[in-house]
């Protein structure tokens, strides 16, 4: 099995699997804010509960090495900014990430996924990262971009949000060995 390190590090950014003790970070940084949320899978929390929920999911996944998220803390104080998440498959990686909104704009995403990147086409089995975004969501697109993969094109009907109606186009972009 492939497995990453448990933690990574940037220039500003240290990244650490999450922890339960993490809840109120989260929930109040992100995980309830429906401008945050509005391209993800999932719907905003309503509860801190929803978010001690998740993490214990988070936990289960680095036990059972069926993915692998990492909180994203900046290093000079240790202010959980967001999360980025890997999944790997075979020889695939597929990336999802999460960003505060305080922190948008400001290159902190471009770095996480930079690292995460960097390490799994690093890893002799791993020969293709991917993620996808939906078509509207401008600021995912150009994280990937600025890290190098490229669109391959758009998914169809690739992905129901939560608020949407049917499935939405999605770009797919990727990074290969």
């Amino acid at each position: 099995m492939t497995r990453p390190p448990e933690t990574l590090e940037t220039s500003r950014l240290h990244l650490r699997p999450p922890r339960l003790s993490d809840a109120e970070r989260i929930f109040t940084a992100y995980a309830q804010d429906p401008m945050v949320t509005r391209y993800l899978t999932w719907r905003p929390h309503q509860s801190i509960e929803d978010t001690r929920q998740f993490l214990r999911f988070c936990e289960e996944e680095w036990q059972t090495d069926s993915s692998f998220p990492w909180v994203i803390l900046r290093k000079q104080d240790g202010e959980l900014l967001g999360m980025v998440h890997i999944f790997i498959s075979g020889h695939k990686a597929e990336l999802g990430y999460v960003l505060a909104r305080p922190y948008w704009g400001r290159g902190i995403m471009t770095e996480a996924v930079q690292v995460v990147v960097d390490w799994a086409l690093a890893h002799p089995q791993i020969y293709r990262v991917w993620a996808v975004c939906d078509v509207e969501n401008v600021a995912s697109a150009r994280v990937m971009e600025k890290v190098g993969m490229e669109r391959e094109g758009i998914l169809r009907r690739w992905l129901k949000h939560p608020k949407s109606e049917s499935p939405r186009d999605c770009y797919c972009y990727s990074m290969i060995k």
